[in-house]
């Protein structure tokens, strides 16, 4: 198994699990569907390809949260093409300066696949919407080995932007949040966690289909680069003067 690591920085991200009517939401970290959709995108895969979704989708997911960014709210207006009708008034969410880690975990071959491919993608690569381009490279990179998705995203350096980094300086390790996939056929061994509708069954937008997974949260602590030593405190005696008297 291979775990394939992806920065996602983008000056608007919008990141959704679930819609409802003309309000357009977004999650607080990427989500699966999502990220599986710029993974198929960068192959090239058409919307209505879900066999070789279903293989992607199959893919173990989890991200850490680098820099939560901020949530913001536009408004926006449409109208019909064919009779300039004006479409209801919808109220969209984005995530604004926001730093991500996502990982996804799988087969060697479709690893080193999925990685090529988004060095030279068939589609350029967006953040949720087609609206929010990445502002830094996606910087794909495989890891091999028994690490695991868990401990290759807590080994990952920082990502946050340079001035997130340096108001942190006094801190030399940072607390940062992963929310990992459960595992598969755990025997009900693990501790309940957060469901999402975001597992991708079809992109067809004939009919977008998606299940309910479940997520846990972890914590982890991550180096500070830009940390300042610690300076000792100065030796101070209050009774030194009365030494000799």
């Amino acid at each position: 198994m291979s775990v394939l690591v992806l920065q996602l920085a983008g000056p608007p991200q919008s990141w959704e699990a679930a819609a409802r009517f003309a309000r357009r939401g977004t999650e607080n970290a990427p989500t699966k569907s999502g990220v599986v959709g710029l993974l198929a995108a960068a192959l090239g895969l058409d919307r209505d390809a879900d066999q070789q979704l279903a293989e992607l989708a199959e893919l173990r997911f989890g991200v850490r949260i680098d820099q939560p960014g901020t949530r913001i709210r536009d408004f926006q207006t449409a109208h019909h093409l064919d009779t300039g009708e004006a479409m209801p008034l919808s109220e969209r969410f984005y995530l604004a300066d926001a730093v991500f880690v996502a990982a996804v975990e799988g087969d060697d071959a479709l690893v080193d696949r999925l990685a090529i491919a988004l060095r030279a993608p068939a589609y350029l690569p967006y953040l949720g919407r087609r609206s929010c381009p990445p502002v830094r490279p996606i910087e794909p990179a495989v890891h091999r080995g028994e690490a695991g998705l868990e401990r290759v995203l807590a080994e990952e350096p920082w990502r946050a932007a340079d001035w997130c980094q340096k108001r942190r300086s006094h801190q030399e390790r940072v607390e940062l949040t992963m929310l990992l996939e459960a595992l598969t056929g755990d025997g009900g061994t693990q501790p309940l966690g957060d469901t999402l509708r975001d597992q991708p069954l079809s992109f067809d937008p004939r009919h977008r289909r998606y299940a309910l997974r479940t997520a846990h949260s972890r914590t982890v602590l991550v180096a500070n680069a830009p940390a300042r030593p610690r300076r000792a405190a100065p030796a101070h005696d209050p009774t030194g003067h009365l030494e000799g008297a």
